[in-house]
C-alpha cells in the first residue's frame, strides 16, 4: 500500500473561490509551488539528487533548480525586462545545467532551495503590484511579444507538468503518492 503525503483534510494548499482572473492565477501558482515543496519535503541531498532513469538527468533537485531558473526567466527577465544579470543555472558547456549540475550535495541543495525561494519572493512582489487590467499588457520577447496573461499561464503550465514529474520521482524514492 502506498503512503499518502497528508490526509486530504490536512492539505496545506488552498482551493477556494478566488475572485478575479489574477487571484485565480495566484491560487494555482501558489498551489503548484507548494506541491513541489511537498514532494521534496523530508528528503536528504542524496535522495533529492537521485536521477530518474538513465540517460535522463531528471531529479527533484534538478526540478527545483529548473523552476528557480524558470521563475527568474519569466518574471524577472521577460515580464520586467531585467536582463542585466546572468541567467540562472546556465553553463556554456551544458545547456541543461539546471539538471546536470543538480548533484547530491548538501551545499547544492541548500543553494537551490534558497535561490528558488528568493525567485518566488521576487515574482510574488511583482504579482502583488500587478493590476488586473495589466494582464493584457504585451511584453517584448525575442523580437516579438507575449501577453502578460499568456506568460502567467505558461508559468502555471510549467509547474503543473513538473509537479507530475515530481509525483513519479518521489514515488520511486520512497513510495509516497497522492497529495
Amino acid at each position: 500500500m502506498s503512503k499518502l503525503w497528508t490526509a486530504p483534510e490536512d492539505d496545506p494548499r488552498v482551493f477556494g473561490q478566488p475572485v478575479g482572473e489574477k487571484a485565480t492565477y495566484r491560487e494555482y501558482l501558489d498551489n503548484y509551488r507548494l506541491t513541489i515543496e511537498m514532494k521534496c519535503d523530508g528528503l536528504d541531498a542524496e535522495r533529492l539528487g537521485r536521477r530518474s532513469v538513465p540517460p535522463s538527468t531528471l531529479s527533484l533537485l534538478g526540478l527545483v533548480r529548473h523552476l528557480a531558473q524558470m521563475e527568474n526567466h519569466w518574471f524577472q527577465r521577460v515580464l520586467q525586462g531585467r536582463t542585466d544579470a546572468p541567467c540562472l543555472y546556465q553553463h556554456e558547456d551544458d545547456p541543461d545545467w539546471d539538471f546536470g549540475g543538480a548533484v547530491p550535495d548538501h551545499a547544492v541543495v541548500k543553494e537551490a532551495f534558497a535561490t528558488w525561494k528568493a525567485e518566488i519572493a521576487k515574482a510574488d512582489e511583482w504579482l502583488d503590484a500587478l493590476e488586473e487590467a495589466d494582464l493584457g499588457r504585451e511584453v517584448p520577447v525575442d523580437g516579438g511579444s507575449h501577453g502578460t496573461r499568456d506568460v502567467l499561464l505558461h508559468v502555471i503550465e510549467e509547474y503543473a507538468r513538473h509537479a507530475g514529474h515530481a509525483d513519479l520521482l518521489r514515488e520511486c524514492i520512497d513510495g509516497r503518492t497522492g497529495l
